[in-house]
């Protein structure tokens, strides 16, 4: 039997966050809508990232709902870290990014969600940041999921 936090099959996020003109992006389950008025999302982010680097010195950032045909980025994404690995030079390099907003995001992703710093607390091995929405755009509703990243055997649930 899973465990019960395994049980639903989550939304998969990217996060973009920037520092000095070049995107960083990693992978986030842990992420809801907490408000619809204001809208509010929280996203945890991870201890000791670059992803939390980058949201220390650039409170801003593009919450990306990702497409279902987007699992093969899970590996450079969600398992290599900003720290070592130049993530913005690697997405450039294989075309596939865009401009939206002003922003570096993922080309095809099924949306995005321009974000402003609320709050944030020290949630134990995550940072839990509270974001206003500025904007958003939709542009499919076909999401990459934790079951199907289950089901190519890129994670275990």
């Amino acid at each position: 039997m899973k465990r019960p936090w395994n049980i639903p099959s989550l939304a998969v996020y990217s996060l973009a966050t920037y520092e000095k003109g070049k995107v960083n992006m990693n992978i986030c389950t842990y992420v809801s809508a907490v408000s619809m008025k204001p809208k509010r999302y929280a996203v945890a982010v991870f201890h000791g990232t670059k992803t939390l680097k980058n949201l220390k010195s650039n409170k801003n950032a593009v919450l990306q709902l990702l497409g279902e045909e987007q699992y093969p980025l899970i590996r450079m994404l969600g398992k290599t870290s900003g720290k070592q690995y130049d993530k913005s030079e690697w997405l450039s390099k294989r075309n596939r990014t865009i401009q939206w907003k002003g922003h570096t995001v993922l080309k095809d992703a099924s949306a995005y969600i321009q974000l402003s710093y609320h709050s944030e607390i020290n949630a134990g091995d995550h940072h839990l940041y509270i974001f206003d929405v500025i904007a958003y755009k939709s542009n499919s509703e076909h999401i990459l999921t934790t079951e199907i990243l289950s089901q190519k055997k890129l994670i275990r649930i």
